[in-house]
Order: C-alpha cells, then structure tokens, then sequence
C-alpha cells in the first residue's frame, strides 16, 4: 500500500528517536550514530526492530546528519553511510507491513555561504537507487533549499512522498527566525511537497500549542513529532525525563488537531512509541472533509506610533538622519541638549550606535528609547551581532518595539579590540543578511499592528564598488529598506554615487562626516577602516590650528560634499564628531 493512502483512513505511527536511543543502550555519543551504520550496523538494525515491535508502521534510516559538513567527510564516505544505513533499514522492515523513511537533516552553513543544492541532490539519488520513495527532512529551520529539493524528487519520482518537518521554539519560531505562519504561507500551496510537519525543539505540550495555532492547510498531511520533553545535563551526558506516559497522552491531543502522522523525537524510546500506538489505537480518526485548521482570532491592542521617518521614506521626501554616540559614562544630558537641538534644525531622525569600535557604552536601544521619550525625535538604534546571540538580539527587538522604536539599523558590527580578545568573545550568532532576515520575519509574524523599517550600511569607499552595490542588493532582498553609506570624501566614490540606478525600491543617505581638525583627519586615514580623506582636505588643516578655525573648515568641506551627492541620494546621513552637535546644525544651515 502506498504511504499517500494509508494516510486517508489512518494515524501514521512513526518511530522515535534514533540518535538518543543510540545514546542510551551504547553509552554512546549521539553525533556517533550515523556511523553506527558502518560500523556497529547490528545495534541500528536492533533499534529499528525495537520500534517496529513498539508499533512503529514508518521508521527512518539512520541518516539525519549524514552529509559532508556534520561528519566532516567527502560526499563519497557519506554515500556509503548512507548506503548502509538504507540496507539496514530495508532487512529490518523484511517481510514486514513498514514503510521506510528516508531521514535527511539540514547540512548546516557553518563559517561559509556554501551552495548546498548539489550536495542535497546526490544525498537523494542515493535513497532513490535504493527504491526508497519516502522523503523525510526533519528539523528544517530555513526554507533555502525547501522546494528546490521537493521539485527535483518529484521531477525524479512523481510518485515520491516528500515531508517537510520544521523545527520551532515554543514560540512558534526556528533558529533562524523562520515563523509557523511564514512557512505554512510558502508550504500550503507547494504541491511538491505532501506533508507539513514539526519535529525536535520542543517537547509534546508545546507541540500541541504549535499544532493549534496552525493556520489554514488544505490537501496537506500534518506531522508532529515532538521531543519526550526538555534534557537536562547529568554527569556531563544529556538527558530527557522518562514520561512515555505523559508523552503518549500529550500526542493523542495533538492527533485529535488533524494530525495524521506522529511519533517522537529526542528522547523518545521504543516504551514512547508502544504507548502511542495503545493511545492510537483508541481514537477513531476519520479524516475531516476539509481538513482545514480554523486560526483563532484575537482581538489585538492598537500600539502603532506616529512615524515622520516611515512617512517621509514612503513620500520620496529627502531625509536627514545625524548619528549621536551613546556615552561611556552615565550622563545624557549633552545627549538630549543635541538630539533637541537637531530637531529644531530640521534633523527627522537621530541615529544612536551599539558600542561602535567594540568599546563598551550604554546600550542603543534604551539610549534611542530615552532620546525619543524626552527629545521627541524619531530613532533609529543601530544593532549589531557582534555581541548577542540570535535569542537575545529578537529579545531586544521586542522590547524596542514595545518602546515605541520603529526603525533598526543592522550592521554586522566591529570585532572585539585585540587587547579584549583574550578574555572577551564575540558572539556573532547572525551576521547583517541573517539579522535582518530574522526582524523580516517578525515584520511578517509578530509585529501585526505596524511594522518596523530596517535598515543597512553600506560603504562605498572600497575598491570594488560593484561587489559591494551586489551585498547592498543581497540585503534588500533580506529586507533592508534604505542604506546609510559609510562617509563620503573621495571623488571616485562620488562619482560611483552619481550612476547608481535612479528608480530604485531602496532608499540612500549619504555619509557625511565634517572633520574636526588635523589629528582628527590622520586617525581616521591611518587608524579608521573604510575610510580615507584625501590629501587635499587633510592639506588644510593644520597641526596647530585652533579648534574654532578647525571646525569652519570641517564644516565648509562637508557642506561641499553635501552639495555634490544630494541629487544622486535620498538624504544624508551626517555623523556629529564626538558629538558635537553645534557642526551638524551649522552645515543644516549653510547648506
């Protein structure tokens, strides 16, 4: 019987877990199981008829992590891995009324932007000259390679079974900021794909929660694997509450949603799955007629904000944004003065860095707050990765956002100081096109009464000017809305300005910085990356020249480079020097 109708009159009973069930009867690692295959290929085949005594109708071969990046070998070891471990699977099911499911897992990007089509291609033709026409790809956090992989089953086999399984928090979020509504909205229509499904992060309550909240699916089965709960670490060795119990009672909820295949994931054993089968064997499940999951409606608090920078972005209208520094120390009063004072010369948004150079200071976020409650200016925070994983980076935007904070500029952000190193790591979870992917995402699924604006940073200063116009494009297709360039001063990057594409959906501010005096101007060539003033401005200024003469002539260049790009830009983006507030309102008024 095909997998498709068995589907249509009955709950599909999965295995559970391979890599921790490994774990428990070997006392081995997890990661080691894939190679059990080679190697202890008797103990893998005992786990697979241990669920199937359990009552197992599906199990999966021994594979989710066999691909080049997580056992760290070339494509032709891991089709041997792969190799074996559908030959165990195909003995184990001999004579046997149990389908067998090819289990594919995410190859991870790790350190690289690596192209992993390929790679996924031949993982499946291995499958596919085994005569194995079920695809299960579990714990997905990313839909990258989504249907380019189901496609090309399909193109194979167009009678293949193709399972997507998405691995999401409690929240209803993937590690990479991927939400339920999100992928169901890319999925439900993808008629390469048969089933939508979720598996591991989260044990069987919080699944249920998931599965309810499922929006509306139609012509697709729903799977629902989840963890036997959340592991603890003991003696070094991670393990999971032994509830199988608990576990079979939480999933006869989750069928009762409309799910037509379920089983377990980390933490499960072969007890898990003889307890689901007795819960199952319990429940009539006829398939409803539409098959479709009614989405709760929820009366939602009105926090939207008036936003003259969203409306001047949409009207085309030319923009000034001025970058104030957060301080080292407690005080901000000098800090209010400025942004005040700004406002009256007609800045519409103030720009507040994250600990810019890796130095300590007061946080963006709650400094930019603070600015927009006493100041009464829009503000756009900046947020970096350099510090914050991808939890606490979503955290904060939440609370930003709760804050009344509309607008983020990502940047990946400068590395620590080599003198910090030592004692200091960055963190550098997510890097610009990933961050903005992530707050993409909560635009689309979390903030429903008014989204955010994002922005990126750009320096054309480099000496490819294209490859970097191409990482401009690659944000704005993650989502980045308008770009800040880094300062302007050269006449080559002006003149890379001037032929930019003038219809465009993104918008540009244009850097400007007024230099302060000589010293000023030699740190920035020698100690500043990814800008350099030319010998002509350096030229006049000099050693000895007195602060108030230094700043005239700072002024008058960065008002003759305002003058230059402000036909070919959308705005400019003015940094105030060591905050010093009284030059960007005197270039405002001579320009």
């Amino acid at each position: 019987m095909k997998i498709s109708d068995y589907l249509k009159t009955n709950i599909l009973i999965t295995d559970g877990a391979m890599g921790t069930y490994y774990s428990e009867i070997t006392d081995k690692l997890p990661r080691d199981c894939a190679l059990a295959n080679i190697y202890e290929p008797d103990i893998i085949e005992k786990i697979h008829k241990d669920y199937i005594e359990a009552g197992s109708r599906i199990i999966r071969t021994n594979t989710f992590s066999a691909n080049t990046y997580t056992l760290e070998k070339n494509i032709d070891f891991v089709k041997k891995v792969i190799s074996a471990g559908c030959q165990i699977a195909k003995k184990a099911v001999l004579g046997k009324d149990v389908f067998v499911g090819a289990s594919i897992g995410p190859i991870p990007d790790g350190d690289t932007e690596t192209d992993h089509t390929k790679e996924y291609f031949e993982i499946i033709d291995v499958f596919m000259s085994y005569k194995v026409d079920i695809f299960v790809f579990e714990t997905f956090y990313s839909l990258d390679y989504v249907k380019k992989i189901a496609e090309y089953i399909k193109l194979k086999n167009n009678n293949a079974f193709v399972i997507f399984q998405f691995s999401v928090n409690d929240t209803g979020i993937t590690k990479k900021s991927l939400s339920l509504n999100r992928i169901i909205s890319e999925l439900k229509d993808f008629k390469e794909i048969d089933a939508i499904g979720f598996n591991c992060g989260v044990g069987p309550l919080h699944m249920f929660n998931i599965i309810k909240k499922l929006p509306g699916l139609e012509g697709k089965f729903i799977s629902a694997l989840p963890n036997a709960g959340y592991p603890e670490v003991i003696d070094n060795k991670v393990e999971y509450v032994m509830n199988p119990k608990y576990f079979a009672k939480m999933c006869g909820k989750i069928i009762s949603q409309n799910v037509r295949i379920v089983g377990g994931c980390c933490g499960t054993t072969p007890e898990h799955i003889r307890l689901l089968k007795d819960i199952v064997s319990r429940i009539p499940h006829k398939i409803s007629s539409d098959g479709v999951f009614k989405k709760e409606e929820n009366k939602k608090m009105d926090i939207s904000v008036k936003n003259g920078f969203h409306r001047k972005l949409e009207k085309n209208e030319f923009i000034v944004a001025v970058e104030l520094d957060p301080p080292f120390k407690v005080s901000v009063d000098r800090l209010i003065m400025g942004a005040e004072a700004l406002k009256k010369s007609g800045v519409d948004i103030i720009t507040i860095a994250d600990s810019p150079m890796g130095k300590s200071r007061a946080d963006s976020m709650i400094i930019s707050s603070k600015i927009r409650r006493e100041a009464g200016i829009e503000v756009l925070p900046h947020i970096c990765c350099r510090d914050r994983n991808s939890i606490s980076l979503r955290s904060s935007v939440l609370a930003a956002y709760i804050e009344g904070i509309r607008n983020f500029l990502v940047v990946t952000g400068d590395p620590v100081p080599g003198e910090l190193r030592g004692s200091v790591k960055g963190v550098f979870d997510l890097n610009s096109y990933s961050l903005i992917s992530m707050i993409g995402e909560m635009n689309r699924d979390t903030f429903e009464n008014e989204n955010v604006k994002i922005g990126a940073a750009v320096n054309f200063n480099v000496k490819n000017k294209e490859f970097e116009y191409g990482r401009l494009l690659r944000k704005a297709e993650c989502g980045a809305e308008f770009f800040l360039t880094q300062p302007i001063f050269s006449e080559d990057t002006i003149d890379f300005i001037k032929y930019l594409p003038k219809k465009r959906e993104f918008k540009i501010l244009g850097g400007i910085m007024p230099i302060v005096s000589y010293r000023n101007a030699q740190f920035i060539n020698n100690e500043l990356p990814g800008i350099t003033i030319p010998d002509k401005y350096v030229s006049e200024f000099l050693p000895d020249m007195d602060r108030e003469k230094a700043q005239k002539v700072g002024v008058e260049i960065a008002v003759e480079i305002a003058g230059k790009i402000k036909d070919y830009v959308d705005g400019f983006y003015i940094k105030a020097p060591f905050n010093r507030y009284e030059m960007v309102a005197e270039i405002l008024n001579n320009l």
